[in-house]
């Protein structure tokens, strides 16, 4: 019964092309914005989740700001972190973490009449060794010309291109803002990450940094790479302790610096893709909506153009039952064809769309299968008025129809 039921509706939308293809735009359009705003979000969640990965999924970031509070009053600025904060923790917890600091700022890089715009960092001792960034030519600054603030620095690779082209830049001296260094290494690719491109950056030396480029003994951020994932929480709970007198917090005042890790970043960007693919998502689902309300209308149509043929199988021996049965299955057919190939635009859509910002392409098979579901759902939901329309109409007068 069941199989008879889809061969006449296949047969009903083949006979009304034209009519079906232009009813199912709705369901197409929807389930396609649907799914490919499920998969870009997905393939940006992918890529936040590789990068910060990249960076470490033991790493802790203490920085300054006041933590989200209702009680604090908007627009207050936490004092800034310095010297004196990375060189009291790295002596607290370098017996088993290693502990670096930086600071950075945007400036143009030049060599000569080359040149471009980038970020200059100035990193402590401990900050190559923490980053674990491998290098393409040349070498790192030893330990002691970061102690003593040489004038050296290493480029990132998209720096060394466009300054140097295929040249090695290993000895030049390049231009950074108002002052200079001698390059001593180029970076590896490493590409772009939540932070900006890691391939514009030039390190130096923090106290150089501070020397000659900030004027100021402030560090953006101090980094902490725990022994192991278990102990977070509890290095976590030290460092704010070491924190608290150092900046001269009281009992029951308010932090002005932040201890984040890697975990938490990751949960926050997940949940906040996640709810803007979701609040997309709803509104996109609006034209299945719409798709449906088309649905039901065709279907409508349908009954009543094919009253005569209804009291036809009635007067043969079709209950009620058969005839809902028929115009249902019909409105599911068209209904799940039209996300069926939704599903298929969206899915190509997503793939162009994820190739050109370069996230991953991660289609959900949990999605494209509830959207299936919900595609025939759709169909049966509106065709269920114009089905039972039909299967209550008197034989007598359904064949005295023209």
């Amino acid at each position: 019964m069941l199989l008879e039921s889809v061969h006449l509706a296949l047969l009903s939308i083949a006979r009304n092309k034209m009519r079906s293809l232009l009813t199912l735009l709705g369901v197409i359009i929807g389930v396609a914005a649907v799914i490919s705003l499920l998969t870009i979000g997905g393939g940006a969640r992918e890529r936040i989740r590789s990068e910060m990965a990249g960076l470490g999924s033991r790493l802790i970031f203490v920085f300054a700001g006041v933590p989200p509070d209702p009680s604090v009053p908007a627009g207050v600025k936490a004092r800034a972190l310095t010297n004196m904060h990375l060189i009291n923790l790295e002596r607290s917890v370098s017996e088993y973490a290693i502990v670096a600091g930086y600071a950075e700022t945007p400036l143009r890089i030049s060599y000569g009449a080359r040149g471009l715009p980038g970020r200059l960092l100035g990193v402590s001792r401990a900050y190559f060794a923490l980053r674990e960034w491998p290098l393409r030519r040349g070498r790192l600054p030893t330990p002691l010309e970061l102690a003593s603030n040489a004038s050296i620095c290493v480029v990132g690779s998209k720096v060394s291109e466009a300054l140097f082209g295929i040249e090695n830049p290993v000895g030049a001296r390049i231009r950074l803002g108002p002052s200079h260094c001698r390059v001593v290494g180029e970076l590896s690719d490493r590409g772009a990450s939540f932070s900006g491109d890691q391939d514009t950056i030039v390190m130096m030396p923090l106290g150089l940094f501070q020397t000659r480029i900030s004027g100021k003994n402030e560090v953006d951020q101090i980094l902490i790479n725990a022994p192991n994932e278990a102990s977070i929480p509890g290095l976590k709970t030290k460092v704010a302790e070491e924190m608290r007198p150092l900046r001269r917090i009281v009992p029951g005042q308010n932090d002005d610096f932040q201890v984040e890790d890697m975990a938490e970043y990751m949960r926050q960007a997940s949940s906040i893709i996640g709810n803007v693919t979701a609040i997309l998502g709803a509104i996109a689902a609006i034209s299945l909506l719409v798709g449906g309300i088309g649905i039901m209308n065709i279907m409508l149509v349908s009954v009543t153009e094919r009253t005569r043929e209804i009291g036809i199988r009635m007067a043969i021996g079709a209950r009620q039952r058969d005839i809902l049965v028929q115009f249902l299955t019909e409105a599911s057919v068209l209904s799940l064809l039209g996300g069926l190939i939704g599903i298929g635009t969206g899915l190509a859509i997503a793939w162009a769309v994820t190739a050109f910002m370069n996230v991953d392409f991660v289609p959900s098979l949990a999605a494209i299968a509830a959207i299936a579901a919900v595609s025939m759902l759709i169909g049966i939901v509106f065709g269920f008025f114009p089905a039972l329309r039909g299967a209550r109409l008197d034989p007598i007068e359904a064949l005295r129809h023209e």
